[in-house]
Order: structure tokens, then sequence, then C-alpha cells
């Protein structure tokens, strides 16, 4: 795809549709994606599946009398942008009025962001085979208990985003970013164990195979013998991996629509201690190197760095343009739009816990007796309004400082803000798993059920 003239080709028609829009007496919002994606899946170093994909559409908001209405379409011939159209304006007519329905006005300027790396579209497709070969040669190789290949794949996507409305926005970007996973099982006397190594960036040449080999064979071999502990109070230190699973329940309960419908765990609470002073969660939609950047949201308006909770206390919500018009505050930038099927929700951009200054081994160092936490397994079962949570986990067992066996069977359980309040220790890895991220995290005392 030549990105350039393709953005200027959507960027005029796009106009003439808001135009047209404008004519029938609506304010109007052109909302035009286009992208190329390509998957390998690669199995005893034999191609599995090779996927290429190609899409593009546009999603058409119309706001009439304060009532909206959508429509899209993948066709780009005159006739259906009309058809398109009228679409739009007869769903707005059967809609509910609400006056806080309205387009962002234009913005003077964006975040400046390079989110794209032509390596990406430039690497033949036969290097990338090659580079899933080699993650699965790397974690065969690491120990000869490493037998059997779930997974080994990459995943690259390159994308354009133009955006016009009647109020003055006419904006475009295009980006890409690419990444490689491998999932695999160790077995020792008909046990077996899976492990996981991944990476996801903006920059092809920070895939690094044997790192990703490695990690997946190391995490799967050194669960073998797990055995349960007994139910005990102790410190708990969870992995990157696993506080990002619960930055997963957090993350829908600071969107704004959540706290206006009374279904997050966070209403009423800002300004007040909701976390330990050691805990800083942002969200950041122009973070240099993150794969859910961009210079503007999916309503024209600029990305940001939204501080959440900063030393513990709740300073705000996320916002799009409608719950921000409800709440008398400014959008975030965080109207989230996953693909031009749909209207703009309240989402998060690269959503993460801000790094500590410590070491992992020193916050492991600090505990006699307490479990290193890599798996949690339930997450979903979590209660995003009340923030109550039982889920079974597996992980590592740490004795006088050390870890020492591997452990599973056992469950941990309580309330996202207990926990986030119990947080005495945060680590210097924070580590980015796609668009969420999160370093090392200790908790002073959890239940761990055996």
């Amino acid at each position: 795809m030549d990105y350039q003239a393709l953005q200027k080709q959507y960027l005029d028609l796009a106009a003439r549709v808001i135009e047209k829009a404008a004519g029938k007496g609506a304010v109007a919002e052109a909302y035009i994606s286009a992208g190329e994606s390509l998957s390998i899946e690669v199995r005893d170093q034999e191609v599995e599946a090779l996927t290429t994909a190609r899409d593009r559409g546009l999603g058409l908001r119309v706001i009439a009398d304060g009532r909206v209405g959508f429509a899209y379409t993948t066709d780009f011939s005159p006739q259906a942008l009309e058809v398109c159209m009228e679409q739009a304006l007869a769903n707005a007519r059967m809609a509910t009025p609400d006056e806080h329905n309205c387009l962002p006005a234009r913005y003077p300027d964006y975040p400046r962001l390079d989110l794209f790396d032509p390596e990406i579209t430039n690497t033949p497709v036969e290097q990338k085979i090659e580079l899933v070969r080699e993650i699965e040669r790397q974690a065969r190789a690491y120990d000869p208990r490493v037998k059997i290949t779930e997974s080994c794949s990459y995943n690259d996507s390159r994308y354009l985003v133009v955006l016009v409305n009647s109020q003055g926005i006419a904006a475009a970007y295009h980006a890409a970013y690419c990444g490689a996973s491998t999932f695999v099982v160790a077995v020792e006397n008909e046990e077996s164990q899976t492990g996981f190594g991944l990476v996801y960036g903006l920059r092809y040449k920070n895939i690094d195979p044997a790192k990703i080999g490695r990690e997946g064979a190391a995490r799967a071999v050194r669960m073998l013998g797990a055995k349960r502990v007994n139910t005990q109070r102790a410190p708990v230190v969870f992995d990157p991996y696993v506080a990002t699973n619960f930055l997963g329940v957090i993350a829908p309960a600071l969107a704004a629509d959540a706290v206006q419908k009374g279904k997050s765990l966070f209403r009423g609470r800002v300004g007040q201690q909701v976390a330990a002073p050691v805990v800083n969660i942002i969200d950041d939609g122009c973070r240099p190197d993150g794969i859910a950047s961009g210079p503007f949201d999916g309503e024209g308006v600029p990305t940001q760095r939204t501080v959440l909770v900063e030393k513990g206390v709740l300073k705000g919500y996320l916002h799009n343009t409608y719950t921000a018009a409800r709440d008398g505050v400014k959008s975030t930038g965080n109207g989230a739009r996953g693909t031009f099927k749909t209207t703009p929700e309240v989402g998060t951009t690269n959503f993460y816990i801000e790094a500590g200054t410590r070491t992992p081994e020193d916050i492991i160092k600090e505990i006699p007796r307490g479990l290193y936490v890599t798996e949690v397994m339930g997450m979903h079962t979590a209660n995003p309004i009340s923030g109550d949570f039982s889920v079974g986990a597996s992980g590592l067992w740490i004795e006088n400082g050390e870890l020492t066996r591997p452990v599973r069977g056992v469950a941990i359980a309580g309330n996202i803000i207990g926990l986030l309040e119990n947080i005495d220790a945060v680590g210097n890895d924070l580590t980015f798993f796609g668009a969420t991220g999160a370093p090392t995290v200790r908790i002073a005392g959890m239940t761990i059920s055996g």
C-alpha cells in the first residue's frame, strides 16, 4: 500500500461525505481505517499457517437534534457512501436525544510520534519465517525436557487511520507494529508444564528470537514437579505478567462510562487513597514505544499521558468526548475504536503501573517465606464493580529470600482495592505485554489457600 497517496485520497473522500451530511442538517464524523496484516505459525520447524489479510472501511457518525446515528461501509463507491449516509441519518431519527452527544472541535496540534518502522514492511516473509523457526529452535535447545511446541508465531500489522468531522478536524496517521510468541510444553515423568515467551512492539529489530524461545522454555521447565503448599498468610510477589492480569480488571473500572453507570469500584473515590503510596497507574496514548500509541484517539482528540493513580491517590478517570461532556471536563483522548464498524467507547491506550526503583531480586530477598506468582487462572471471574476476586495461582515458593521449588494448585483471593493498598514494593522492571504493562509487585500479605 502507498500510504501517503491513500492518506490524501481518503481525507478528500471523508471530507466529501461530511459535506453531504452537513447538507442534510447533521454534524458528522467520518472515520476511515485501512490495513494489512501478516500471521505466520510454525510447529516442528514446518510452516503450519501463513495468512495475510487486508481490510478497509468507513464508519459514519451523525448527530441531529442531539440524536446519534451510525452506519458503516466497506464499499467506497459514491452510491454505497450515499446509502451509508442515509442509513446513519435514519438511525439517528430513531435514537433517543441526549444533550451530551457532541463531536470535538479542531485542535491546533497533535503529538508528533514515529509509529511506522519501514523494516516491518521491507523484511521478506522468508526472513520472518526463519525468525519463528529460530524461536522454536532456541526453546527446544534450552532443555531436553522441552518436547512439544503448542504454538510459535509471528504477527505484524500496518494500518492507516483518517478522521474528518464537521467541527474542523481533518487528521490522519499511519502506523505499524509487530510481535512474536511461543508456547512450549516441558515433559518429565508423565507430567507436563507449559511456558510462554512473547514480545510486541513498534520496531522489527527489537524482536529477539533467542530471548523469546528461552523465556518460554524456562517458564515451562521451572514448573516441573510443582506441588501444593499448606494454607497460610504470607507475602506474595506478582511477576510483571501476573500484575498486568490484575490491571485487566482495574482498567474498565477507571473508564468514566463505567463510573457514570455506577459500575465501577472507583466510583466517588477521586482524591482518596485507593492504593499504597508506592503505586502510580498511568494511561499514555503518546508513549513513544507503545503499540497503542497514536497522535489522536478514535474521535480526533489528541492523545495524552493521564496519571490516574498518583502515589496511591485516585486523580480521575478516562474520558471520551461524550463522558467528558456529561461530567463537565475535557476528554482525556480515550475515545477508543478498535474498528471502523463501531462508535468510540472509552478505553485504555498504553496502560501501566509505573516502574519503581528496586530490582526484583531485592524485593524477593527480603521475604523469609512467601509465593512468587507466575500465573493466575480465572481472572475473568473477578468482579469489576465490587473488586472481589478469587483465582487459581501457580509460581515458585520463596524461602529465606530465594526462589526454591515450584508451586501449583493454590488459590489467592481478596479485593482489588485491598490488594492495591497492600502493595509494599514495586520493581524497576516495567514490562509490556501488548498495550498493558507492569513491573514486579510485592503484596505485604495475602492468604494462600493450599
